[in-house]
């Protein structure tokens, strides 16, 4: 069995919805497609057939990777997570030391990472660089743009 995927409870239960709905509304749609489609004639010919059975290709394989993440899953607890040093999980406030800005992340598994909310995976060069570090420590990050300097400020658990 491959290692544990570290999810919070929000993260959890979003990829369980979205199992859910696979399973429960998308792939019916899809097997109704095909029957449609088979309905139509020729098979050889027939784009719209074609075009079902690839949807349901990707589906299903959707619908794997996602089971396969419920079956690794574990929920973190608060109790469980330290409180003085980052880690997965943590909601941090740093000072951008080249622009001198602040900005905020939440360290997240790399399923829930979603960049537009601020939650950055725990495998980028960022959240890579920040596991482990406390409040006051500074990080420098080497990126594709070149090198990142933050100073942490602040973190707390955001679950």
């Amino acid at each position: 069995m491959p290692d544990y995927i570290y999810l919070s409870k929000e993260g959890y239960d979003k990829i369980k919805n979205e199992l859910e709905e696979l399973k429960q509304i998308k792939r019916p749609e899809i097997s109704r497609k095909i029957s449609e489609a088979r309905d139509f004639g020729d098979l050889k010919e027939n784009a719209e057939y074609h075009a079902a059975k690839e949807a349901q290709v990707v589906l299903e394989a959707k619908i794997k990777k996602l089971e396969e993440t419920m079956m690794r899953a574990r929920i973190l607890k608060k109790q469980d997570m330290a409180k003085d040093r980052i880690t997965i999980l943590s909601h941090v406030r740093l000072k951008d030391l080249n622009r001198n800005s602040e900005i905020e992340y939440i360290l997240v598994a790399p399923e829930e990472s979603d960049f537009n909310s601020g939650k950055i995976s725990i495998t980028s060069p960022v959240g890579k660089s920040l596991l482990g570090k406390q409040k006051g420590d500074t990080v420098e990050i080497k990126v594709p743009a070149g090198t990142l300097r933050y100073q942490i400020l602040d973190l707390k658990l955001s679950i």
